[in-house]
């Protein structure tokens, strides 16, 4: 397969399963989630798990299983609906508890959320800890609400016996240290916020599950995120803290802005290294502190757990330069498939290396005699060394088994798609183990 077709293969995998998912109603808990992963699993090796609801989690508790059948306000004058749940499953406010009732325009209004900076936008809003009910409009749309009495309807139902589950797919190499991959599957329809994680991480499944022979054991999770990641970690933080050698949370990555990633609180461990090599080069990207964070790399690097992960975006959740976060215009006037091509192509070239030459180790004392190899011109002139030709020199003086390829690159300030290339020509002339 070209590498044109490879991209497609792949593009095409990850647009037409986030379209295919796109219309499911997902919260952190309920059927959705359960759907979701059944589609997912549909595609690649993955095992379904769950908590159970009311489990203590360190310092939390699991809430209820949420379940909605449907919702509306009825404006009884015109017969007309608003905030219909089956249109837009974002007109609901997220673990709403039931009602039936009719309420005075001045009561609706307190249980209406609007988003004021984008005013054709319906938001996005939950409240998963505290029993409450609401409804999100467009901005644009409250204004049409003039009449003095509406009918509130919202059918939903909590499960005292309920779950909450996720996705897992562990992936083994021949040793049983892990590169670690999580994304949430707990947001209704927004395609980047929070679409893009899975189908970028259910096409990097595809991928390494291709590969013959691994080297290294890759981890997956699908879950929901903030509840779901302290649940996770409460069960396996053993397990994680010892076999892993970086992680990687995965979310709004399907733009086509700015490559963003959130360091660790150290910014020096391995995944911030990986990071920094997989950003050299790119034309657009912003790196962010830990104190920007945003995304559930609050819970894997929190004092105590203290896990090498990064968090990996395009257009970084809650930041300026993206006004459709958490609304309906997160939608597939935002996402492409370039844009998620681009960020699947950041994490194949990582997982490639991981493959080849991670901590590449020179197989000479002092430098090899490349001449002999047709890698050096037989003729020494001055300014006889090609760009290419001192990065490899470069790349193999660095090579002591000791330093990794990122780490390598990040010193040389080359692009890790370059260093990646050089590595096979180097494996390929039995230059480096």
């Amino acid at each position: 397969m070209t590498e044109k077709n490879f991209k497609n293969f792949y593009g095409k995998m990850m647009i037409d399963m986030a379209k295919e998912l796109y219309p499911i109603n997902r919260s952190i808990t309920g059927e959705g989630v359960r759907k979701t992963l059944n589609i997912i699993k549909k595609k690649i090796p993955l095992k379904k798990k769950f908590f159970k609801s009311g489990k203590k989690v360190f310092d939390w508790v699991l809430p209820q299983e949420w379940k909605i059948k449907q919702a509306y306000i009825l404006d009884l004058k015109n017969n007309k609906k608003y905030a219909d749940f089956k249109e837009n499953n974002l007109h609901i406010v997220g673990y709403s508890q039931p009602i039936n009732k009719i309420v005075s325009l001045e009561e609706l209004k307190k249980h209406i959320h609007t988003e004021e900076n984008n005013k054709n936008a319906i938001p996005y809003v939950t409240s998963y800890y505290k029993k409450s009910w609401g409804f999100c409009l467009s901005h644009n749309e409250l204004k049409k609400l003039k009449n003095n009495k509406y009918k509130v309807l919202i059918e939903s139902s909590f499960l005292k016996n309920g779950s909450m589950d996720y996705g897992e797919s562990l992936l083994k190499g021949r040793t049983k240290k892990e590169i670690f991959f999580t994304s949430y599957i707990c947001h209704p329809s927004m395609v980047n916020n929070e679409l893009s994680g899975p189908v970028i991480n259910t096409a990097l499944i595809h991928y390494i599950n291709s590969l013959k022979n691994r080297k290294f054991t890759y981890r997956f999770v699908f879950g929901s995120e903030t509840i779901g990641s302290i649940a996770y970690i409460n069960k396996n933080f053993d397990k994680l803290n010892k076999n892993m050698l970086a992680g990687f949370v995965v979310n709004c990555a399907g733009d086509n802005r700015d490559f963003s990633f959130v360091q660790t609180p150290e910014k020096n461990t391995f995944a911030d290294e990986i990071m920094n090599s997989s950003f050299i080069g790119l034309k657009k990207k912003s790196i962010y502190e830990f104190k920007d964070r945003s995304s559930d790399e609050r819970q894997y690097c929190s004092p105590g757990v203290e896990l090498p992960v990064c968090s990996f975006s395009r257009s970084k959740a809650g930041s300026k330069t993206y006004p459709e976060y958490h609304t309906s215009l997160d939608n597939f006037s935002l996402v492409k498939k370039k844009g998620l091509e681009g960020s699947f192509e950041i994490f194949k070239n990582i997982i490639d290396t991981f493959e080849l030459a991670p901590f590449p180790k020179a197989k000479t004392k002092c430098e090899p005699f490349l001449t002999k190899r047709n890698l050096y011109p037989t003729l020494s002139k001055k300014k006889n060394i090609s760009n290419e030709l001192k990065n490899l020199l470069d790349i193999l003086a660095y090579s002591n088994g000791k330093r990794s390829i990122f780490q390598i690159s990040n010193i040389l300030k080359l692009e890790l798609k370059t260093c990646l290339e050089i590595l096979k020509k180097l494996k390929k002339h039995n230059l480096i183990f």
